[in-house]
């Protein structure tokens, strides 16, 4: 009975390995950044429209981002055809008696959209994956666990990143423990469905008076300059965010880079910056981040969605 036990708590705890990400290529990219002054999606009647997420697909732009009501975060679908000028198509995935189902990350294959995404109630949320055809119509599954008893994600996960390289599927996230340090780590998979972590967390918080020394979040990660480049979200002491930098050789041992921070330079965005997604076109990395201007841990900021350029180096 001892041995039984022991197994299933083994298996309860899911799978873990020392893995590395394959070696980066990608363009040279000047890593300072160039904003565009205004929101490329207004808010409208939501509260808040923040965590988007944009790939390339049947040509045209698909963005599956979150949108606040007052209760719930759920899941709404925009399409474009330049990414800047943005269609709206209203809620593919509903919260329902849950806080959220959103704050997720895309990935176009082939036919094929998956977005993993933060689903559950308010502080104990784990990670779904769904699947699509046509962007609106969604199968979905729990892919992710909480780790075991006194891991660093044994409380809460969210803010899935998905990646593909050399033919499998890499999922960065965010995960929370019992003493609410939130940082970050990644998890690999095959075929999408069953999934292995890497052991520990790859980013700690930042010191004290840092922009990240109260929390990690919302990791975006590319290739370029023959690195892993990482944009990821920063909270200080008083719940302003913005965005920061980390490399990597083989995505699992990262430095930080101290400067270029991005933060807010307009009313809009004057104390939020946050939830960036990532495509490299064209020799240049075009960035779709959240922003607002009221800092506050979660939601009511009010938020709206901006655009940025990483453009090749000279």
């Amino acid at each position: 009975m001892r041995y039984l036990l022991f197994a299933l708590l083994l298996c309860s705890c899911g799978r873990y390995d020392d893995f590395a990400l394959p070696k980066p290529q990608g363009p040279a990219l000047d890593l300072r950044w160039k904003l565009t002054a205004t929101p490329v999606m207004e808010r409208g009647t939501s509260l808040d429209v923040l965590n988007p997420s944009v790939v390339r697909w049947r040509d045209q732009y698909i963005n599956l981002y979150s949108l606040f009501d007052g209760k719930s975060w759920h899941t709404a679908l925009a399409t474009s055809k330049d990414g800047l000028s943005w269609q709206d198509s209203g809620t593919v995935l509903n919260a329902g008696n849950d806080y959220i189902a959103a704050n997720g990350g895309a990935l176009a294959l082939g036919e094929e959209l998956l977005y993993a995404y933060q689903a559950g109630p308010k502080g104990k949320t784990v990670i779904h994956l769904a699947r699509s055809r046509d962007g609106r119509n969604w199968t979905q599954e729990p892919i992710l666990p909480l780790g075991p008893n006194m891991s660093w994600d044994e409380i809460s996960i969210g803010d899935p990143y998905l990646l593909k390289a050399s033919g499998e599927l890499y999922l960065f996230y965010l995960g929370e423990d019992r003493a609410r340090r939130q940082r970050l780590g990644v998890a690999r998979s095959k075929d999408g469905k069953q999934w292995t972590k890497h052991r520990g967390h790859l980013l700690e918080l930042g010191g004290a008076g840092d922009f990240d020394e109260n929390g990690l979040g919302e990791p975006a990660v590319f290739e370029a300059n023959g690195q892993w480049v990482m944009i990821y979200t920063g909270r200080d002491r008083k719940e302003k965010r913005a965005m920061g930098y980390a490399v990597s050789k083989d995505g699992r041992h990262w430095e930080k880079l101290k400067e270029p921070v991005l933060r807010g330079d307009q009313p809009w965005n004057s104390a939020v910056v946050c939830d960036a997604t990532v495509l490299v076109e064209n020799g240049k990395a075009r960035i779709w981040f959240g922003g607002g201007d009221l800092p506050k841990p979660d939601e009511r900021l009010n938020g709206q969605i901006g655009y940025a350029e990483l453009l090749r180096r000279d």
